[in-house]
């Protein structure tokens, strides 16, 4: 294993705790105590990946239990996710909204839980607090193809805010140090790709100075790394294609 790397230079730092309960959850207290919103992820040990060798009952069975862990929402959202830079606006309703070619969501409603799937890509958490929210999945193609980007305008234009009021944090991913990549990668992200290789890439620095570009003015990172912290999340890229998925999830939830 490599060593881990340091955090961002003038990033904050923020993690995800555990929380005790029969679904493994990470949960940003960090975002529940300052916003009012509900925002982590899951951990190892709970599969909920969409595209399964299980049979389908057994995987809405593992997906109705992560509901009812978050039993103060009416309605989940999630996509069939295509490393794309798709973000879809969902409004308020009751149960599952399931759309293909997805790969981020913005809210303004109370109730709906967005959800994105993930074992190495960067959850990207988005909020205009007590207006909207946004939440992306971020590859190395949705970050070269400024799926951050789409993601801001959407939420920007519904809340009617600018970017100065806006709340991000990159989640739980694989480290630039894990991250092997060739040098088509490097390149598509803007980054040089200097000498013979291999190369390696930071998704949540690319992601950062990005959002600084686009002048979001708060800014934080997960200091976990799904590969050197396999115990607890799953990693495509350090289980060699074996590991399940887990659930990047961002929610406002009901007043009432």
């Amino acid at each position: 294993m490599t060593e881990r790397p340091p955090g961002i230079p003038g990033t904050a730092t923020v993690r995800e705790a555990p929380v005790a309960g029969p679904i493994p959850l990470y949960q940003l207290t960090d975002w529940r105590d300052r916003h009012g919103l509900v925002a982590g992820i899951t951990g190892r040990g709970v599969d909920l990946g969409l595209w399964s060798d299980a049979p389908v009952g057994e995987v809405m069975q593992r997906w109705r239990g992560f509901r009812r862990t978050l039993a103060a929402f009416d309605s989940v959202s999630l996509g069939l996710q295509v490393h794309g830079v798709v973000v879809e606006m969902v409004g308020p309703g009751r149960g599952w909204t399931l759309v293909d070619g997805v790969d981020g969501w913005v809210t303004t409603a109370p109730g709906v839980l967005l959800t994105v799937t993930v074992a190495d890509c960067i959850p990207v958490y988005l909020a205009v607090p007590g207006r909207g929210i946004a939440l992306l999945h971020a590859g190395w193609r949705g970050t070269a193809g400024d799926i951050l980007g789409a993601g801001l305008t959407r939420l920007l234009t519904v809340t009617g805010v600018t970017a100065t009021d806006v709340v991000m944090h990159c989640g739980v991913g694989i480290c630039g140090a894990c991250y092997e990549v060739g040098s088509e990668v490097m390149t598509g992200c803007g980054v040089p790709a200097k000498g013979p290789g291999p190369w390696h890439l930071d998704l949540r620095e690319r992601l950062v100075r990005r959002a600084e570009g686009l002048g979001i003015g708060d800014i934080s990172v997960s200091p976990w790394c799904s590969a050197h912290d396999r115990a607890s999340f799953y990693s495509h890229r350090a289980s060699g294609g074996a590991d399940g998925r887990m659930v990047a999830y961002l929610g406002m939830p009901r007043s009432d």
